[in-house]
């Protein structure tokens, strides 16, 4: 065993419709997903608790709303004037409450997401807020920032990480971050497709470079050094690899295969050398073949419960990381 154990960490951004609503409206052909989340996360909350897994919930602000009403009472007066008007979640036509707007709305979920053991609530900024994106300024994002800790607040959750919409994370806005009560955050990995950038620079060749990267290996070690993680004044967790859904049909097979074969060894890897391995994906990409898509993480998590036993390898939070690695100095 190392000298100080590794650990597997699970972070999920968790936005329903607000994270694909430029896309697609929400009955459109991705609504059997966006509604699956509805089985889907009581099913990983499951698998979470048997496992012993912690796990953070990066969570768009308007999800916790009980009403329209109250997502009119915590929006921020001052709100992001974005050069392309559709990036603007707060166009978005709303039903009443979770019950008439199963896309918007998610309180019963946050509430299972409370009830289970070791997960951490996140913020995903109030509305799906893009960091980088022109229009928007350093104000609106303070703002933003405000109105989601202070929904969060109010039902009793103190929030301490974040995830940004589109991996968009603006150095330039750190000491605001700071300044709200945010310490820690999910950075990119230093390799060129992955690195941080606006949406246009989220070009074809960048998109099919991870695809591959989530199947085959190129040699790039994907786990990251626990003194890598705290900077000051914020603690990085960077992301090792984006968890891809699958579904059942025989020709995905060979993909599961390899991407078992891509993110196993690499899990095997973090617990032997006493380093962290961080997983990440939506809930809404398990909304569909759920069952396909749970055996998959339940594959996973087996390789984790070894290297438990046999290297002392742990599952934290990204908070949890965050404190034990601001320990090193």
């Amino acid at each position: 065993m190392t000298a100080r154990p590794g650990a597997l960490v699970i972070s999920l951004d968790f936005e329903i419709h607000w994270g694909v609503r430029e896309l697609t409206p929400p009955a459109g052909g991705y609504s059997p997903n966006l509604l699956g989340v509805r089985e889907a996360i009581p099913r990983m909350l499951d698998l979470f608790r048997e496992f012993d897994i912690a796990a953070t919930w990066a969570t768009v602000g308007f999800l916790f709303a009980r009403s329209r009403d109250e997502i009119r009472r915590f929006e921020p007066a001052l709100k992001p004037c974005y050069a392309d008007p559709m990036l603007s979640a707060y166009a978005e036509p709303l039903g009443e409450n979770e019950c008439g707007d199963p896309y918007h709305y998610a309180p019963s979920l946050i509430a299972r997401i409370r009830e289970t053991p070791r997960q951490e609530i996140a913020t995903h900024t109030f509305a799906h807020y893009y960091c980088l994106e022109p229009g928007q300024t350093v104000e609106t994002f303070r703002a933003d920032l405000r109105a989601a800790l202070a929904l969060a607040r109010s039902q009793g959750i103190e929030i301490a990480s974040i995830v940004f919409p589109g991996n968009q994370h603006n150095t330039a806005y750190d000491h605001v971050l700071v300044e709200e009560g945010i310490t820690c955050y999910r950075g990119t990995q230093q390799l060129w497709m992955y690195s941080t950038s606006r949406l246009v620079g989220q070009t074809l060749g960048r998109r099919a470079a991870r695809l591959l990267d989530s199947f085959v290996n190129f040699g790039w070690d994907h786990t990251i050094g626990w003194r890598d993680v705290w900077r000051g004044p914020l603690a990085n967790v960077q992301a090792s690899f984006f968890l891809r859904p699958t579904r059942p049909a025989l020709w995905r097979r060979p993909l599961r295969v390899l991407q078992f074969r891509r993110i196993a060894p690499t899990i095997v890897r973090a617990a032997e050398t006493g380093r962290i391995v961080h997983l990440w994906w939506h809930p809404h990409n398990f909304g569909r073949y759920v069952d396909a898509n749970i055996d998959q993480l339940r594959r996973l998590l087996d390789v984790y419960a070894d290297c438990r036993r046999r290297y002392g390898f742990e599952s934290l939070s990204m908070i949890e990381v965050a404190a034990r690695a601001r320990t090193l100095g």
